[in-house]
């Protein structure tokens, strides 16, 4: 019995050995199969490793076609035309002079350019382009991207801001979306579509680098957006939109010393060339506030001489005679702090402040004379228009 009990215990201690060192190298071999989680009509598995070569999901859209099918039919191609004046010495040759009595439509031929773009804003033809684009022509035609061409009428011009209306009788025209300017940021992505050098409607893609670009030497109002997309000859009076579409400028300008594109241009903001619009739509031109002075921005030398506090402000250079400042009894010397209460930072904010002042309004201005603040009472007039 003694013996029986032995070998009991020695297969017994076996099996437990066998077990214990299945279990350690092999744990598999004894866990049970387990399975799959099901819902009514799926089957849920486990979760994958994540790949460190996984793509990264994206923000915004993988392709712009849907904004650029959204706002290029609104996108039009302007060409000018003017005559050719035969005022050259060489005319005065006889030889030339029988030449042109054979060939009669050489002296009375025309010019026809192709200068840039515009963009349909309004159902009843209204086109938005730039000043330079229509400058000093005798007529002007459009090139739908349908196919269609007609002739344009100018309704006014603004050259203090490079804009143009112009309109045209068409039926069915595609009109673009517009985005409110404040929802506009450095960093947005952005698209500019024009007739580029002539070779038809074309887009480029960039970013908003920079919001309220002034002091260009452009224009006399300037508020511009800076874009690195591609603006090139041809591309002034373009439509600048948003990522979906929307106008957010009328594209002007570029930086370049060679005239091609550097990767700086700038657009007037769609809020303000609508505004401009509106008003040369109603009065047939644009009418600005003036103060009939002309202000110098606060140098770091009239800080000390002057003994202020910071650089806000402008120091009046000279006043102009029967001018609205004048009849206020504004003197050369006085430093203008602010306007209607509102700080005025330099010469280029006083500008746009009292720009959109109707005249005949009075503001008051707040001025530091000898040492002394004290407020000025001062009726905004006419500004006198620019003729360029």
């Amino acid at each position: 019995m003694r013996r029986l009990w032995l070998v009991f215990a020695q297969a017994v201690t076996i099996c437990l050995a066998g077990f214990f060192i299945v279990v350690t190298l092999r744990p598999q071999w004894v866990e049970a199969p387990q399975a799959p989680v099901r819902s009514t009509n799926t089957v849920v598995l486990p979760a994958p490793v994540p790949s460190l070569l996984a793509p990264v999901a994206q923000e915004g859209p993988l392709s712009y076609a849907s904004a650029v099918t959204s706002a290029a039919p609104a996108v039009v191609n302007v060409y000018t035309s003017k005559h050719l004046e035969g005022n050259s010495p060489l005319l005065e040759d006889p030889d030339l002079q029988r030449l042109f009595r054979e060939l009669p439509d050489l002296m009375g031929r025309r010019s026809t350019i192709n200068l840039g773009s515009g963009v349909i804003v309004h159902e009843q033809g209204y086109i938005l382009t730039n000043y330079h684009v229509i400058e000093a022509a005798d007529a002007i035609e459009v090139a739908l991207s349908d196919g269609r061409q007609a002739k344009a009428s100018l309704i006014g011009t603004d050259p203090e801001s490079d804009l143009a209306v112009l309109k045209v009788n068409l039926p069915k025209l595609a009109v673009i979306q517009t985005q409110a300017q404040d929802q506009l940021q450095v960093g947005d992505v952005v698209l500019a579509i024009g007739n580029p050098f002539g070779v038809g409607q074309t887009t480029t893609m960039g970013i908003v680098s920079g919001l309220g670009r002034n002091r260009l030497g452009i224009n006399i109002y300037e508020n511009f957006i800076q874009t690195d997309a591609a603006i090139n000859p041809g591309n002034s009076g373009g439509a600048l939109v948003d990522a979906i579409g929307r106008l957010v400028g009328i594209n002007t300008a570029i930086y370049s010393e060679t005239g091609g594109s550097l990767g700086i241009g700038f657009a007037i903001p769609a809020a303000t060339a609508l505004a401009i619009m509106d008003e040369i739509i109603r009065n047939g031109e644009v009418t600005r506030g003036w103060l009939g002075l002309e202000p110098q921005d606060i140098t770091p030398d009239l800080i000390k001489s002057f003994k202020l506090k910071s650089d806000a402000g402008v120091i009046i250079a000279s006043v102009q005679r029967h001018g609205p400042a004048a009849e206020a009894h504004l003197l050369v010397g006085d430093i203008v702090l602010r306007l209607n209460g509102q700080q005025v930072a330099d010469s280029i904010g006083l500008l746009n402040q009292i720009g959109p002042v109707q005249p005949g309004q009075t503001v008051t201005l707040s001025v530091l004379r000898d040492g002394k603040e004290l407020d000025v009472a001062v009726k905004v007039g006419v500004r006198p228009q620019v003729r360029k």
